[in-house]
């Protein structure tokens, strides 16, 4: 999730070097402990930063939780433009950026399982799972995929972590991702405060238009209504559609951040990136012809 302003982070480096050979099964988590340890100033200053971000993008109309209505229509055509655009290009600097990519979603069953950093107070955790559970399953039913909630062994792993639980994420990414970089590790332990949240998805050795992993980053600092955006976007972005288009609307896939979680017009995008008419590799101009006939389907206009 970018805000006004911010730039993209860089996941090409992690991509280029993994794929799912390298990968472990999810070993169990690191206990928590009892009690969780005091904020250090700079997680404090985080939390006072982003509370203020929050505070400040609805009283500019920004952050809707509404998924849309009267004032934002969107056509057929609309949503087959915004399909191609979201889920053919990237907002990573990459092979994508600029150019069309191919189209890549996960094959098998997509399994979410939320991980907590140490100091991530504890009803915040059982808040924040409810919440990636809730929309795991709201995805799973919009895309027809199978994408369910994991409590162990998942492969998309959602990581809810403060500024002072890098040593724990460090550990972690080591211990899932075997043979993983320090420079890799950087992209998650070392994020720009510029940098909200993050996903980064990995294909199969020799299928790389199929997703069979992924990870998410979303920091424990943020205030609710950031937290939940965060977890709406990335986990979306996850499923295979990971670019943002200022012509989405209304869509979390906008970098004006009109509107802070899923709207109709995303299912849509989903229900079409899912749809067995479409296939992973996929380029955009062999895709065209199908999503508009999809677009205009899910529309319920006539072909």
């Amino acid at each position: 999730m970018r805000f006004p302003g911010v730039a993209a982070v860089s996941a090409a480096l992690f991509l280029a070097a993994c794929d799912d050979s390298s990968l472990g099964r999810s070993p169990t988590s690191p206990a928590r402990p009892d009690t969780v340890q005091t904020q250090s100033a700079e997680s404090q200053a985080l939390a006072r930063y982003y509370l203020a971000v929050q505070n400040d993008l609805p009283s500019r109309g920004l952050m809707r939780v509404d998924g849309g209505g009267p004032d934002t229509p969107f056509t057929a055509d609309d949503l087959a433009r915004n399909f191609a655009k979201v889920a053919f290009y990237d907002e990573y600097v990459g092979p994508r950026t600029g150019a069309p990519g191919r189209l890549a979603r996960w094959g098998g069953p997509m399994r979410v399982t939320a991980e907590f950093g140490p100091t991530v107070p504890a009803e915040s955790v059982m808040k924040d799972r409810k919440i990636i559970q809730d929309y795991t399953r709201r995805l799973g039913q919009v895309t027809g995929h199978t994408v369910v909630p994991a409590n162990t062994n998942g492969n998309f792993m959602v990581f809810v972590v403060g500024e002072d639980d890098k040593a724990w994420l460090d550990a972690r990414l080591r211990q899932l991702i075997p043979g993983i970089t320090a420079e890799q590790i950087g992209l998650f332990t070392n994020v720009p405060r510029s940098i909200y949240c993050l996903v980064v998805a990995f294909s199969g050795d020799g299928t790389p238009d199929t997703y069979t992993r992924a990870v998410a980053l979303v920091r424990a600092e943020h205030p609710d209504l950031v937290r939940r955006a965060c977890v709406h976007e990335e986990v979306a972005q996850g499923l295979g559609l990971p670019n943002d288009s200022p012509q989405a609307r209304p869509s979390i896939f906008n970098d004006d951040d009109e509107f802070a979680l899923l709207t109709t017009h995303d299912e849509l995008l989903l229900r079409m990136l899912y749809d067995q008419r479409l296939k992973p590799g996929m380029t955009e101009a062999k895709a065209a012809p199908v999503t508009r006939i999809l677009a205009r389907e899910y529309m319920r206009l006539s072909l």
